[in-house]
């Protein structure tokens, strides 16, 4: 039996309330910017925090572990903070053990029942679902929150969990999925119509304590969900093909890390993200902590735009960067891609770029819906944008843009706020920073550290 319209129905109301919550809100915090007015004044260094989209799968995975999980280099933000409270209620121990490691145990988990305020606030939480469902027999959630990009169904994690001889119920808003008392999940071939990281991530977990073979088709590529793999082969699991379109997991026993630890791999979205602020704002820059082998796209791109980039080992260099706006700096076209494609979380940040070289550029976002709501701020800002459709929008620039008040609609175009603030003439005053939080750690300080002024004003 497939899901219909489970995880999709309400999806465009849900989405609607959603986006009025972001005004309702707190927003006595906010980030005050003095841009530099298109001058290349920023130059240091400026390290790359753990990957946020590794950490919350990581955190999921310490379900299937017979004994302790410890992970490092995780990235101090309220994403994490949030999946640890997640983990805390359902009766898991969570201890910060030195700044950024932790060790979880889970033997102690109680409930199945994800909380109600903090899923609804995170994407992420449905990552949980899979290892609880694996390892319990049974889990019920709400359908979860996060960032307003577009109405986002839950389908491809429900029918695979059918797929995998559960049953799928919804009550009162909450999904409840189980398998009997007693049983296991079976192995089961799954294809997504769509490729999904975090339904791929879930199911990959999922089928490391299902009854025999689980192949998944069209699977995302992102190189965190083999790092992931990786570590957990060598805990126990039997996973084949973790970074190519079709993965196989063998089911097994629970995991055992003994005293090895899981090291969260570097932000490649937050390395880019500085990337693109450096080649619009630095004279000299290095990114460290990072691996510019996952960066290709948006190195290319902006290569052939005219930045100067140099890479090494586990850093990229902007060195001697000219004025922005002088000609040798062309337009591109951005088509957003799956991984390794260009990545949608990079596009409204690359946006402003374009606001900046000369010519007409076409940005094209092919995975979101709602991920251009970003748009008329920037057109108050002074940016030349036309909106062709939902999907599509033409910039021309070179452009002056002039600092106004922002509030951020998502995490991603929080941050392009921040590089178009700092390009900006004038001052800027950004709200709603709850987003900001969620995935980029302490950033204040560090933009300050490369020459951005920059000011936390706390409510």
């Amino acid at each position: 039996m497939k899901v219909k319209n489970v995880g999709i129905k309400n999806d465009f109301l849900r989405h609607s309330q959603q986006k009025k919550a972001i005004f309702d809100e707190n927003k006595k915090d906010k980030f005050i910017i003095k841009g530099l007015d298109g001058k290349k004044k920023l130059n240091g260094k400026i390290s790359v925090a753990g990957a946020k989209n590794a950490a919350l799968p990581a955190f999921a995975a310490s379900i299937l572990f017979r004994d302790r999980f410890c992970v490092s280099n995780v990235p101090n933000i309220k994403d994490v903070d949030s999946i640890n409270a997640l983990l805390e209620k359902l009766g898991a121990v969570v201890e910060k053990q030195i700044e950024k490691k932790y060790r979880i145990v889970t033997d102690k988990i109680k409930s199945i029942i994800l909380d109600t305020e903090i899923s609804k606030k995170m994407r992420g939480s449905i990552v949980l679902t899979g290892p609880l469902l694996a390892r319990f027999g049974k889990v019920s959630f709400p359908h979860p929150g996060g960032c307003v990009i577009g109405a986002r169904p839950i389908d491809a994690f429900l029918n695979g969990f059918q797929k995998m001889g559960a049953k799928v119920q919804n009550r009162n808003g909450k999904y409840i999925v189980s398998i009997g008392r007693n049983k296991k999940l079976k192995g089961a071939k799954i294809f997504f119509n769509k490729i999904s990281v975090t339904g791929t991530e879930t199911l990959m977990l999922a089928g490391i304590l299902a009854k025999g073979r689980t192949v998944i088709e069209n699977a995302a590529l992102e190189p965190e969900i083999k790092h992931l793999a990786d570590f957990l082969n060598s805990c126990g699991a039997k996973i084949k093909g973790a970074g190519t379109s079709t993965i196989e997991i063998i089911g097994g026993n629970l995991l055992s890390a003994g005293n090895k630890a899981y090291k969260i791999p570097p932000d490649r979205i937050e390395a880019g993200s500085f990337l693109i602020l450096g080649a619009l704002s630095a004279d000299n820059l290095e990114i460290t902590n990072c691996d510019p082998e996952h960066m290709k796209a948006l190195i290319n791109i902006l290569r052939n735009s005219g930045v100067h980039i140099i890479e090494e080992k586990n850093k990229i260099i902007i060195k001697n960067n000219r004025k922005i706006k002088n000609k040798d700096f062309k337009c591109v076209d951005i088509k957003t891609h799956e991984y390794p494609g260009f990545p949608t979380d990079l596009q409204s940040p690359m946006a402003i770029y374009l606001t900046q070289v000369s010519g007409k550029s076409l940005l094209f976002e092919t995975i979101f819906e709602g991920r251009l709501n970003y748009i008329d701020d920037l057109i108050k800002m002074g940016a030349n944008i036309i909106m062709r459709d939902t999907h599509r929008i033409m910039i021309k620039g070179p452009t002056q843009l002039k600092g106004r008040e922002l509030v951020g609609k998502d995490l991603r175009a929080e941050f392009a706020f921040f590089i178009a603030a700092i390009v900006a003439k004038g001052k800027s005053i950004i709200n709603n920073v709850r987003y900001i939080d969620r995935g980029y750690e302490q950033i204040e300080k560090r933009l300050s550290d490369i020459g951005v002024n920059i000011q936390r004003i706390n409510g």
